[in-house]
């Protein structure tokens, strides 16, 4: 069974109809004039099946190609605009219609536009055409071959954690069978996207594929007290975001008639979404970066190197769905993890808006960026005594290093008293602002100079 135009035998087809519809298969009871647009869809995007015959509750009454219907789908099909070459084939009670990814980008049919987002085919807006077929063919780095990336590199407690959350029975069908009907296999080789879901080892073969997490103390980001990278694939570095994140809100109790309902203080299927998102959409031809999330007191941050199609602007993602990773953004669907219709950025903003919390704000650059609010939460005092102490004996610290090596570097500071570089630099700026220490010399080759007593 090959993924795309291949043909399908009945195993194949078996495995097809148990996962579902999804990026590459498309499931209809029968014959329909409109089928051009499915055709035009898998075109647009990485080619596909369209199985005649088949529920969208995967129940097969079976459909039986006759001679006029086959004339009629190959007539539709020659008449899309540039012409797409269909195959057609019987298996057991299902005609199967597999259509290529096209070579010519875009394709029409009488009706217009279309793609395949997740498990449906959507019709395209002159805006959304202009904008989806702007990022062009380079930026399909999910689809491209690392080399030695084979079918020894995958773990197949990966692919089994992966079918169980996914609810999908694959019976007897192995890695091979599964990964083609992923769109992650061609012959022996896998492509980046099965290599970051599925590799035993996937930094060996994508460098960056990993994300790190960060909690600070400080609304600065120059204390850290957690930090967790993950090394690992897609769903291990979602799942891993998640628990950082419960790790680190507060739960808020209320209580609702004669119950107390325990919530987060960010709604968390808000977090989800954008984490999704972020692992979705990000560009990863960028090499040595990461997913970041990064928790502060005041707001969580979530970012990912993401450089958008020319004319693109933040305010366009509200209103177009544009998935620079379509087979990544299809197993996140498999497992119910983004929604299908693409309106993740109008669902987090709804989200926030039930909780009394200001929408995300987000803004891109290299790098794209959603920061959530917190919402503020009154300090004890005694938080705020024991916080002030800290920071009187982080200072303390740092005066009695600078006073025994007065040439100490902020890196052999950091060393010593556990801050990171940026919060020696922001320590020693304070102390500088307060008049308790004076730089003498150049930053390369002088020293600090203690004048009076840190508080």
């Amino acid at each position: 069974m090959n993924s795309g135009s291949g043909l399908l035998d009945k195993k194949g087809l078996e495995l097809l109809i148990r996962q579902g519809e999804s990026l590459s298969v498309e499931f209809k009871q029968g014959f329909t004039a409109k089928i051009d647009e499915d055709i035009v869809a898998f075109s647009n995007t990485r080619g596909g099946h369209v199985l005649l015959g088949v529920a969208d509750d995967r129940s097969v009454p079976g459909f039986e190609i006759t001679n006029e219907a086959r004339g009629r789908i190959i007539s539709l099909a020659r008449n899309c605009k540039p012409v797409i070459d269909v195959s057609i084939s019987q298996v057991e009670k299902v005609t199967v219609i597999s259509v290529p990814e096209g070579h010519d980008k875009p394709y029409s049919c009488s009706n217009g536009y279309y793609r395949r987002l997740d498990g449906a085919t959507q019709k395209m807006s002159r805006e959304e055409l202009r904008l989806v077929f702007a990022q062009g063919e380079a930026e399909l780095f999910e689809s491209k071959f690392t080399a030695g990336a084979t079918l020894s590199s995958i773990s197949d407690a990966k692919l089994s954690r992966f079918l169980k959350e996914a609810k999908i029975d694959a019976g007897a069908s192995g890695p091979e069978s599964l990964l083609t009907s992923f769109s992650m296999l061609d012959g022996e080789n896998v492509n980046n996207a099965g290599v970051m879901f599925f590799a035993k080892d996937p930094r060996a073969l994508i460098s960056q594929c990993q994300s790190s997490m960060i909690a600070f103390k400080d609304t600065e980001g120059t204390i850290i007290y957690d930090r967790i990278d993950v090394k690992d694939g897609l769903q291990e570095q979602f799942s891993q975001a998640i628990f950082f994140l419960k790790k680190h809100l507060n739960l808020i109790s209320t209580i609702k008639g004669v119950k107390r309902i325990d919530e987060y203080e960010i709604p968390l299927e808000a977090l989800r979404e954008a984490v999704a998102n972020a692992i979705v959409h990000r560009d990863y031809t960028v090499r040595g970066t990461d997913l970041m999330i990064r928790v502060f007191p005041d707001r969580v941050e979530i970012a990912n190197p993401a450089r958008l199609a020319p004319g693109l602007k933040a305010s366009d993602l509200e209103r177009v769905s544009i998935r620079r990773n379509e087979i990544i953004a299809d197993m996140f669907s498999r497992l119910g993890i983004i929604e299908r219709a693409g309106t993740g950025i109008r669902k987090m903003r709804r989200l926030m808006a039930g909780a009394g919390l200001p929408g995300p704000e987000i803004t891109i650059g290299i790098f794209y960026r959603i920061v959530f609010a917190r919402p503020a939460i009154k300090e004890p005092e005694s938080a705020k005594k024991t916080r002030g102490v800290t920071r009187v004996k982080t200072r303390v610290k740092i005066l009695e290093l600078l006073k025994e090596t007065p040439g100490m570097s902020i890196l052999e500071l950091a060393e010593k008293t556990g801050l990171t570089a940026k919060g020696i630099e922001w320590n020693l700026a304070k102390l500088k602002q307060e008049g308790v220490i004076a730089r003498v010399g150049p930053d390369r080759g002088g020293h600090w100079k203690i004048l009076k007593k840190g508080q």
